[in-house]
């Protein structure tokens, strides 16, 4: 029998047998994934290894979102899908060195139809293996694995962004981005008693507030808002996570100087766009991993923000056209690292764009693996006990 480290996730033992553990998303639950101070803390560690280069994702330098299949408009094939709103299939494979020591690939399926079937937007699926060997160690259930990942980053922001006293979280979008965006929130500033939140329908409002109630039961005050400038007003920590199609900026949620107080942190992990008086260079423009735009930009043709939403597009767009100097963006790996400065004062103002990696992925579906190893949860699957060809 083959046996794995799960330190090391290395074999050890001379039998060729591969068994590998599959994790349903109760599974998951019970391993751990919704633990989101732990994720925060393992999103802060992987920021550290960016930072110094022990990683690898897709890409010719290695530093690609992923291989996402495109539909053509007009197709000859009558089953061939078209490329209807958040249509995606893609997939996001990495390497993360460390104390993960990890590879695995998170199969991305997207399809705002879904929500008419009664199914999430998206379902999505991750493979954690051995990276020696390539060998499976999990067939995991991912949307948690991925929205949990995906909400912590802006808890790491806020972390090293946020002004220490923040008390008033703001939320445009009561999903599940929102959800994790704002249990990361709390989990890096604790003192937050009181809840902004914007959506479109009364429907998602009224279950995202229930949550919260339900969940955080410190935050004493949560107001409804109408419009992104209320929903600024007074916030400590600004999130916006909206579903939104790209093509033009104009439509994007938009967020302007004039509604922040000084010393308001936004984290911008769905599409969005700024005003010009946010690109003064006293407005402090920090990315999640510049190299990840940096590829974006060399893969898909100017301007990048029509077709990747998010702010750290408009950055780059910024930096083509003379607007922004190089090195007035900013990259919080090199601030989790400690090689940059964090947060310098109570006054700044501070956005973070938050494109998702899928290194997140193999940091998080590590930490779980490893806890359902240790307890002995997940299905154990046989791949072979020999191969028949090698």
């Amino acid at each position: 029998m083959v046996f794995w480290n799960k330190k090391s996730s290395e074999k050890t033992g001379n039998s060729t047998k591969i068994d590998f553990i599959y994790l349903s998303e109760q599974d998951m639950i019970r391993a751990g994934v919704t633990d989101m101070p732990r994720c925060v803390d393992t999103m802060e560690e992987m920021f550290a290894l960016l930072h110094h280069g022990d990683y690898r994702m897709a890409g010719a330098q290695n530093n690609s979102h992923g291989a996402l299949i495109l539909f053509p408009e007009d197709s000859p094939f009558p089953t061939m899908p078209k490329p209807t709103a958040d249509r995606r299939l893609m997939a996001m494979p990495a390497y993360l060195g460390g104390n993960f020591g990890t590879s695995g690939v998170k199969w991305y399926g997207s399809n705002i139809a879904n929500r008419e079937l009664g199914l999430p937007r998206s379902i999505l699926m991750f493979i954690l293996t051995d990276t020696v060997t390539s060998a499976p160690l999990a067939f995991m259930s991912a949307n948690l694995l991925s929205a949990y990942r995906t909400g912590a980053i802006p808890g790491v922001g806020a972390r090293y962004l946020a002004r220490k006293d923040s008390k008033v979280a703001a939320i445009y979008g009561p999903g599940v981005m929102g959800k994790t965006t704002l249990a990361a929130f709390i989990a890096a500033c604790p003192l937050i008693d009181t809840l902004k939140v914007k959506g479109r329908g009364q429907k998602s409002l009224d279950d995202f507030i229930g949550w919260v109630k339900d969940t955080y039961p410190q935050v004493k005050k949560i107001i409804t808002v109408q419009d992104e400038q209320e929903l600024c007003s007074d916030a400590d920590v600004i999130a916006y996570c909206p579903s939104s199609p790209s093509g033009d900026p104009s439509k994007y949620p938009m967020v302007k100087r004039e509604w922040l107080k000084p010393g308001a942190f936004l984290a911008m992990p769905a599409a969005g766009n700024f005003d010009k008086s946010m690109e003064a260079s006293d407005v402090r423009k920090v990315l999640d991993n510049t190299s990840l735009y940096e590829a974006w930009a060399e893969e898909i043709p100017s301007p990048t923000h029509n077709i990747v939403p998010l702010i750290g597009m408009k950055f780059m767009d910024m930096l083509k056209e003379g607007a922004m100097k190089p090195e007035e963006l900013e990259d919080l790996g090199a601030m989790v690292a400690g090689a940059a400065p964090a947060r310098k004062n109570d006054e700044e103002i501070i956005m973070l764009s938050v494109g998702g990696m899928p290194v997140e992925d193999v940091a998080w579906a590590t930490v779980v693996y490893r806890n359902a190893i240790e307890k002995g949860i997940g299905v154990t699957l046989n791949l072979w006990d020999e191969p028949v060809l090698r």
